[in-house]
């Protein structure tokens, strides 16, 4: 029987005098956000992963089978795994290079930029003893994490892809090289095949064009192609990268990204339910904490608001506040704690959105906090404590001001949180008399928000628009609610809400024909939602008296 990822512990781990034996067991690299003991642990070799393969300077087919490993982990953004893998290769061939410089990109991956330097430093001691290829390799990385240092440096971007480009001249027909010379093609150094643009797609084109099934090649096509808004051929690539990499929950969690954008929500859920089984089974299999698994949370989000889509909002909040429970370890998981507060503003439950909603300004980053005090002043307006709210979206401007324009990885940055200060400060000038002010603020932040790149964004988008049309018409401003239904309809047409907006919004131009056909589309998106949802009642009330 074929091995999987997930293989029971007893496969898993290897005997403790093989890890006392590990020759680089005690190197000196900087610790990351995950204990060095996990990142270092003994792993056997595991099936169903991926199919990167890299030929590397090594006598040894151990180390070169854990190599491959570690490349297939490290471009799913398995970084524990990667790390695991790399050290293994190491065990069996303590001069190999290429296994350091993976585990660079590894720690990369984990926010330590120190261990990525460290790591790197390793590598380049062996290089001597590598081959010419591995060497451009080592070189390639050297100008990478210099422009990563200096990420607004237009000069370093370039001498980093130039490094890219005359390796490529010699290297032309490597699919791993045309693979991170896509990935280099990103609006940052940092780029890792998640915020690909269509610049980016023919470099992954070519590594299928090298190897028709190259999991890694069509796993970055989805992110580029949900990136620049081309879903159907996102979730084309997400459903091969699933098929070739069983094994990987994020393969899954990926093609379920796609068939939600679709309408094909029932399918997405049983993808980010495969993917939450398949996670379960590895932390109990290797008895560590789900909160040092970056994925987890993230994956926890989308399958809520799954749920929310649906109208089950009690499996919705149960499988939010899992995600919520997590410790928060780096700043993408501190801004992700948003889908609490904005999910009890969006059932109307003010007081408990505004405790959720300080305690994201709590943490030590400003992504979070500046949305925390955004949404606390949301809840504020809601209880009619506006200066109280006035306060708060000062604090929330305050710390707009400190969060980065650009950034690593998938850190936020200052354009995907600012939408949420601009509502926040559309909806208390809306409530307090100001209009038609607010009416021009809340349709930019509509736009702003529609354009934050992520699946989580777009989610979130979502029910932010469900949220202002509802401010739109309670507070009688019919032409901004007409607006955002149709903003709504835009953005997700098989949600029930972007239906019922819309039927409210007819029904009081006095179009009933109109409404009733909207009300008839919101009632069958919603045919399994929650028996006493508030929107489903007033859906059937309407229903039931106009015929």
């Amino acid at each position: 029987m074929r091995a999987t990822l997930f293989a029971i512990l007893a496969l898993a781990l290897l005997t403790p005098a093989f890890a006392q034996d590990d020759p680089h067991a005690a190197c000196a690299a900087p610790p990351s956000y995950v204990p060095a003991e996990l990142l270092e642990r003994p792993i056997p070799l595991r099936q169903g992963i991926g199919n990167s393969h890299e030929a590397v300077t090594t006598a040894s087919k151990e180390a070169q089978a854990f190599y491959d490993q570690g490349l297939n982990f490290l471009e799913s953004y398995v970084w524990i795994e990667a790390s695991r893998s790399f050290h293994q290769a190491l065990r069996h061939d303590p001069k190999l290079a290429m296994a350091y410089l993976g585990l660079s990109r590894t720690h990369s991956g984990l926010d330590d930029a120190q261990g990525a330097k460290t790591y790197l430093e390793k590598a380049k001691v062996l290089a001597s003893g590598a081959s010419e290829r591995e060497q451009r390799r080592v070189a390639i990385r050297e100008a990478q994490l210099a422009a990563m240092d200096d990420i607004e440096d237009a000069a370093k971007l370039a001498a980093y892809r130039k490094v890219v480009d005359d390796a490529l001249a010699k290297d032309i027909d490597d699919p791993q090289l045309w693979l991170l010379a896509g990935n280099a093609q990103e609006p940052t150094a940092a780029g890792r095949g998640q915020r690909g643009t269509a610049a980016t797609v023919p470099y992954y084109n070519q590594v299928l064009a090298l190897v028709p099934d190259h999991a890694s090649a069509h796993h970055y096509l989805v992110h580029t192609y949900e990136t620049i808004g081309l879903i159907d051929r996102a979730l084309e690539h997400g459903e091969v990268y699933a098929r070739e990499s069983p094994s990987i929950p994020h393969a899954a969690h990926m093609w379920a990204h796609d068939l939600r954008r679709v309408g094909r929500i029932d399918e997405a859920i049983v993808q980010f339910k495969k993917t939450d089984a398949l996670e379960r089974a590895w932390y109990e299999a290797e008895k560590f904490d789900p909160a040092l698994d970056w994925h987890h949370s993230h994956n926890l989000d989308l399958l809520s608001t799954c749920y929310q889509h649906k109208g089950q909002m009690a499996l919705a909040e149960k499988t939010m506040r899992e995600a919520a429970g997590l410790e928060v370890l780096d700043a993408y998981r501190a801004f992700n704690a948003r889908g609490l507060p904005a999910f009890l503003i969006h059932r109307g439950r003010y007081a408990e959105a505004l405790e959720a909603a300080r305690a994201m300004t709590k943490t030590e980053y400003a992504q979070a906090r500046t949305v925390g005090h955004a949404l606390a002043a949301h809840a504020l307006v809601a209880l009619g404590r506006v200066d109280e709210a006035r306060a708060e979206l000062a604090a929330a401007e305050g710390d707009l001001a400190q969060v980065p324009l650009v950034t690593p990885g998938i850190v936020p940055k200052r354009s995907m949180v600012k939408g949420w200060v601009d509502a926040a400060r559309g909806e208390l000038l809306l409530r307090t008399g100001g209009r038609e002010q607010a009416r021009e603020i809340l349709k930019e932040a509509q736009r702003e928000l529609r354009a934050t790149p992520g699946p989580d964004a777009w989610t979130q988008t979502l029910f932010r628009l469900e949220t202002m049309a509802r401010s739109a018409r309670e507070a009688g401003d019919w032409e901004l609610a007409e607006h955002t239904a149709k903003q709504m309809l835009d953005h997700d047409a098989a949600y029930g809400g972007s239906h019922l907006a819309l039927a409210l919004v007819l029904a009081e131009r006095g179009d009933a024909a109109g409404a009733r056909l909207e009300m008839e589309q919101a009632k069958r998106f919603w045919r399994d939602a929650d028996g006493d949802m508030a929107e489903l009642r007033q859906v059937d009330g309407a229903l039931t008296s106009k015929r």
